[in-house]
């Protein structure tokens, strides 16, 4: 199967919980009154769209009304796609890259959300893309982050820069940066702690990994991905609200989205935190992680080829 293929084969909790849902309701009216919309406001709650969204998404619907966009129930299902690829689509920007050297990518996020496996992940498309990728292993709290790190390193053929365990973070952010520029490396891919992410102690030392790499290679990171979790749902909110107020995060990277009926969170993560989705992953496969595309997240939602 293609990757949209995949993508609708992934999204189908998420349908069975939302689109269907809307389905449902479509076929059980035949206006669009107060109470159809409460119904509606409802179903997209239970699907983790969000407060933000779904009362932004409501008032568009009903302008949309005002102005005879829509004049039937089954003229919703088009509109609220379009809606939803416009909102997703709003402010993201290309993936970051460095004008020369090599472009620093730091991944942030809370253990358990699969931030090292996603690394690897990432590392893989680029070497697929011809680049050369080099790994540094952040997270010394945990021996089996950077034990983890180093057999994704061996699969996608990247060198992988690592301390022993316990060893200061930032010493091993400055230690990839140099290896990053004698070695001629076109990515680094920059890993760090996720315990505790309601301590200070772990913000402060994100904070300083990101000084340590900012001083090196001017703009650099010149991306700071948040792993979050779709099936935590509205939880995976409160994390990114946390970490966008230590580290400039630059976008979000999704993932376990087949394995939930809360892809709505991603329109919620969006609009409600004005931070893009910039990558999702579908499966456990190592090309399941691929880079966002709104229109094409849309689609597969309502079935739209």
């Amino acid at each position: 199967m293609g990757f949209f293929d995949r993508l609708k084969d992934g999204l189908t909790k998420t349908r069975n919980g939302f689109t269907e849902k809307i389905e449902q309701l479509i076929s059980g009216y035949t206006k669009i009154d107060e109470e159809f919309l409460a119904d509606l406001e409802a179903v997209m709650l239970m699907a983790d769209v969000g407060i933000h969204t779904t009362t932004r998404l409501i008032t568009d619907i009903k302008t949309a009304i005002k102005m005879n966009k829509i004049q039937s129930p089954e003229e919703l299902r088009p509109f609220l796609a379009d809606r939803i690829s416009a909102i997703l689509d709003e402010g993201l920007a290309p993936l970051g890259q460095a004008s020369e050297g090599p472009t620093v990518i730091m991944v942030v996020g809370v253990n358990g959300v699969g931030k090292t496996t996603t690394i690897g992940k990432l590392g893989n498309y680029y070497h697929k893309q011809g680049l050369k990728v080099l790994l540094a292993a952040g997270d010394t709290f945990r021996a089996a982050a950077i034990d983890q790190l180093e057999i994704w390193g061996q699969r996608i053929n990247a060198d992988v820069i690592c301390h022993s365990e316990g060893s200061d973070p930032a010493a091993v952010a400055f230690d990839a940066v140099q290896a990053a520029k004698a070695r001629r490396a076109d990515i680094l891919i920059v890993d760090t702690a996720g315990r505790l992410h309601t301590k200070s102690n772990l913000m402060e030392e994100l904070k300083k990994i990101y000084r340590v790499i900012a001083r090196e290679i001017p703009d650099a990171p010149h991306e700071v991905l948040l792993v979050l979790d779709a099936t935590t749902g509205q939880n995976a909110i409160v994390q990114a609200k946390l970490f966008k107020e230590a580290v400039k995060v630059s976008g979000v990277v999704l993932t376990k989205l087949d394995g939930t009926a809360k892809g709505g969170v991603v329109v919620a993560i969006k609009a409600e935190l004005e931070l893009p989705v910039k990558w999702i992953g579908i499966g456990e496969a190592t090309d399941d992680l691929r880079p966002f595309d709104p229109k094409e997240f849309a689609d597969a939602l309502f079935i739209r080829n």
